[in-house]
C-alpha cells in the first residue's frame, strides 16, 4: 500500500537553499527569507563592482554551502568574466589541520586574494584563525555570506583577520517592541517557554539548582533577579523580523481563506474543517502585506521572497571595531565604495585578479581553460591593436603610431625645389632646355639650308614620344615599398614618376640601338672624305655617353643602401641624363649651328656626286699613286677632292670655278 504524500504548506523564516525553489521537489514549501542565487547574484556583483576577477571558494560540506557556492559558480559563469582558483570544502568532521592545509592552498594562488565563504560560524572562526597561525594578516579578503553576516561570535579575538571583510545579509531591521518583551522576560513570567531555563543558566553564567553549584567551579547560584541585557549583553537574533512575517504571512492566509468560504462566520464552517492544503496554498501565494518592518512581503511561484539584501564590511577605525554598512542589493547593487575600508586603513581597493591589464598596444593571449588569465603579446612591427584580443596590419599607406593603438599616415619624401640636390639638376636642365630651345630656333629660322637639310628634318622619335604619352601619360605616384623598412618608423613614401620596367626597358633599348647603330657606322665611314663623314663628332658623342654611364651606374647602385638614396639616385639620374643630352647637343649640333650663323658662306650646296664613283676614284688614285699611302690622310683626301671635282666639271661639259 503506498502512502499518499501528504500536501501540507510550509513558510520557512530562516531555510535559504536554492534547492527549495524547486517546485517539482518542494511545491507546498513557501519562505519570507530570499534563496540562496539572490545572495549569491549579489556576491557575484559586489565582486565584479570591485573590479576583481579572479577568487577562491571556501563551503562547508552540507546543503547550505555547498549549494551556496554551486549557486556563486553559476552565476559568475553566466555574467562572464570571472574565474575560480580553488574551490574549496570543509569537511563535516574536520581533522585537526585541516584547514591550515585550506590556507597553504589558498596560498597557492597569491593573485587571488578574495575569498568567497559560504560556512557555518565554527568553519569561519576556525579558518580566520588557521590564517592568523600562517602570518597572513591582511592578505585574504573575504566575502562572507549570511551565516557570517553581522555576527561576532566568529571573529572573536582574531578582530585583525576580519579587517575589510564584506558580509550579506537579507535586508533586516529592529524590532523594538521585541526588544521591550523581550528584555522583560523572567522565570516568573515565562514559565510556558520549557527552553527559558536553560537560556537563563547560560546567558547569565549561573546555575538555578544550588546542588549543581560545585565549589571551586566558579559558576554561581542564579538569584531570579538577574535582567537581561542590564546582568548581560543582548543582542536581537538577525532573524527576528522574519519570524514574525512568517507567521502573518500564515495568518493573513488563512485569513482570506475563511472569508471566501465562511463569510460573515465566526470561526470554521464546515469547509474548513478539514483544510485543502493545495487550496490553503494558493492563498499563501497570493498574500500581499506589508511586513513587520516596513516591507511588502509577498511571494513568487516558486514560493520565495524578493532578494532584499544589506551589505556589511568589517571595519577597524582607531581601534573601535564595528560592522559598516556600505550599500544594499535589490534585484541591482547600489554600493557606496566611499565608505570602505581596507587592511592598513587604506581605501585602496586590494586587487585580485589572474593577469594585470595589458598596456596599450598588446593583445590579450587567453590561456587555455582559464578566460580571466592571459599573457599579454606586443603589437610589433607594422601591425596595431585593433580590440582586446587582435592586432592587424596597417593598410599600406599607414604605419602603426607610436604605442600601437592605431595607424597615422607614413610620412612622404621627396625633392623640395630648395634642396641642394634639386637646384643643381634644376640648373642644368634649364641651360639645356634653352640651348636645346636655341638649337631648335635656328634650324626652323634656317629650315631650307644645305646643312639643316642634310641633318634630317624629319622627328622619326619626336611624333612617338609623342605618341607615348597620349597613350601613357605619366603621373606621379607614391611608392611606399621602396623605403618600407623593418622599423615603422623609418618607413617613408617616396613619391616618384610612374613608369612602368616596360617602358624604362623600351626607353632604354631604344636608346642603345641608336647608340650601338650611330657607332658601328661611324666606324664603318671613317674613311670616307671627310666633307661626308660624321664619325668623329658621332664617336665623340657615344664615347663621351658611355663614360657618363658608366660612372652613373656604379654611383647609382652602390648608394641603394644609404639613408640618402633617393636624393642620391634621383640626383644622379637627373644630372647623368642631362649630360648626355648636353655631350649629344653640343658635339652633333653645335658645330652645325655654328656654321649657320658665323660661316654662312660654308652652308652651301654641294654638287653631286654618287658614292660609288667617289669610292671608285679614291682607289684608283692610290694605285696610280703609290706614294699617296705615305701622306698625311687630309692630304690625300684633299687631291682625291680636287681630283673629283675637276672630273665632275669636265664630265659637265662646263668649267670648274677655281680649278
Amino acid at each position: 500500500m503506498q502512502c499518499e504524500r501528504q500536501k501540507i504548506p510550509q513558510i520557512s523564516y530562516a531555510s535559504t537553499a536554492p534547492e527549495l525553489s524547486d517546485n517539482t521537489r518542494y511545491d507546498f514549501f513557501s519562505r519570507v527569507v530570499p534563496p540562496d542565487t539572490y545572495q549569491a547574484q549579489a556576491m557575484v556583483d559586489i565582486v565584479k563592482a570591485m573590479q576583481w576577477n579572479y577568487v577562491s571558494t571556501v563551503a562547508s560540506e552540507g546543503n547550505y554551502g555547498e549549494s551556496g557556492v554551486d549557486a556563486f559558480i553559476q552565476r559568475s559563469r553566466e555574467d562572464g568574466g570571472l574565474c575560480i582558483s580553488q574551490s574549496i570544502k570543509i569537511p563535516r568532521e574536520p581533522k585537526p589541520n585541516e584547514f591550515d592545509k585550506i590556507i597553504r592552498r589558498l596560498s597557492e594562488n597569491p593573485n587571488a586574494r578574495v575569498v568567497i565563504i559560504f560556512a557555518n560560524e565554527d568553519d569561519i572562526r576556525r579558518l580566520l584563525q588557521a590564517a592568523k597561525k600562517a602570518n597572513q594578516t591582511g592578505h585574504f579578503i573575504w566575502v562572507g555570506s549570511d551565516s557570517w553576516g553581522s555576527k561576532i561570535a566568529p571573529i572573536l579575538n582574531q578582530e585583525e583577520m576580519a579587517e575589510g571583510a564584506v558580509t550579506i545579509l537579507p535586508k533586516r531591521q529592529s524590532i523594538k517592541g521585541f526588544d521591550r518583551y523581550f528584555t522583560s522576560r523572567t522565570l516568573e513570567n515565562n514559565r510556558r517557554n520549557i527552553w527559558f531555563a536553560e537560556f537563563w543558566e547560560n546567558n547569565f553564567q549561573c546555575k538555578l539548582s544550588r546542588h549543581a553549584v560545585k565549589k571551586g567551579s566558579g559558576i554561581k547560584k542564579c538569584t531570579n533577579h538577574e535582567r537581561i541585557g542590564k546582568d548581560s549583553s543582548y543582542e536581537q537574533e538577525g532573524k527576528v523580523q522574519f519570524v514574525i512575517d512568517a507567521v502573518y504571512s500564515m495568518a493573513h492566509a488563512l485569513h482570506n481563506m475563511h472569508k471566501d468560504l465562511c463569510p460573515g462566520k465566526v470561526g470554521l464552517c464546515s469547509k474548513m474543517d478539514t483544510i485543502n492544503g493545495t487550496l490553503l496554498l494558493k492563498y499563501i501565494r497570493d498574500v500581499n502585506f506589508t511586513g513587520i518592518a516596513g516591507t511588502p512581503v509577498v511571494f513568487n511561484v516558486n514560493g520565495d521572497a524578493p532578494g532584499r539584501y544589506e551589505i556589511y564590511q568589517y571595519q577597524i577605525v582607531n581601534e573601535s571595531m564595528e560592522y559598516k554598512i556600505i550599500g544594499h542589493w535589490t534585484d541591482q547593487l547600489h554600493l557606496d565604495i566611499n565608505e570602505m575600508q581596507w587592511p592598513g586603513g587604506t581605501q585602496d581597493i586590494p586587487s585580485s585578479i589572474c593577469s594585470q591589464p595589458c598596456r596599450p598596444g598588446q593583445r590579450k593571449k587567453i590561456v587555455k581553460g582559464i578566460p580571466c588569465c592571459w599573457h599579454c603579446e606586443n603589437c610589433d612591427g607594422y601591425q596595431y591593436q585593433a580590440d582586446t584580443y587582435t592586432c592587424k596590419m596597417c593598410r599600406f599607406d599607414l604605419r602603426p603610431n607610436e604605442n600601437h593603438t592605431g595607424c597615422v599616415p607614413i610620412p612622404i619624401v621627396k625633392l623640395e625645389w630648395s634642396s641642394p640636390w634639386a637646384v643643381i639638376p634644376v640648373l642644368i636642365a634649364v641651360l639645356g632646355i634653352m640651348a636645346t630651345l636655341f638649337v631648335v630656333a635656328t634650324f626652323m629660322r634656317y629650315n631650307d639650308t644645305p646643312i639643316v637639310k642634310a641633318s634630317g628634318r624629319e622627328l622619326m622619335q619626336l611624333l612617338g614620344v609623342c605618341i607615348w604619352f597620349g597613350v601613357d601619360p605619366s603621373q606621379a605616384i607614391i611608392d611606399y615599398e621602396d623605403q618600407r623598412t623593418t622599423n615603422p618608423v623609418m618607413s617613408r613614401g617616396v613619391l616618384k614618376c610612374d613608369i612602368s620596367d616596360l617602358s624604362l626597358i623600351c626607353l632604354l633599348g631604344y636608346s642603345m640601338l641608336l647608340m650601338v647603330t650611330c657607332t658601328v657606322y661611324a666606324i664603318k665611314t671613317r674613311g670616307v672624305p671627310e666633307t661626308f663623314n660624321e664619325a668623329k663628332p658621332i664617336g665623340f658623342t657615344m664615347y663621351t655617353t658611355c663614360i657618363v654611364w658608366l660612372a652613373f651606374i656604379p654611383i647609382f647602385f652602390g648608394t641603394s643602401q644609404s639613408a640618402e638614396k633617393m636624393y642620391i639616385q634621383t640626383t644622379t639620374l637627373t644630372i647623368s641624363v642631362s649630360l648626355s643630352a648636353s655631350v649629344s647637343l653640343g658635339m652633333l649640333y653645335m658645330p652645325k649651328v655654328y656654321v649657320v650663323l658665323v660661316h654662312p658662306e660654308q652652308n652651301v650646296p654641294k654638287r653631286k656626286r654618287s658614292l660609288k664613283a667617289v669610292v671608285t676614284a679614291a682607289t684608283m688614285s692610290n694605285k696610280f699613286n703609290p706614294k699617296g699611302g705615305l701622306r698625311p690622310n687630309g692630304e690625300a683626301k684633299s687631291e682625291l677632292c680636287e681630283s673629283l671635282e675637276t672630273q665632275d666639271c669636265v664630265e659637265g661639259g662646263e668649267p670648274c670655278e677655281g680649278l
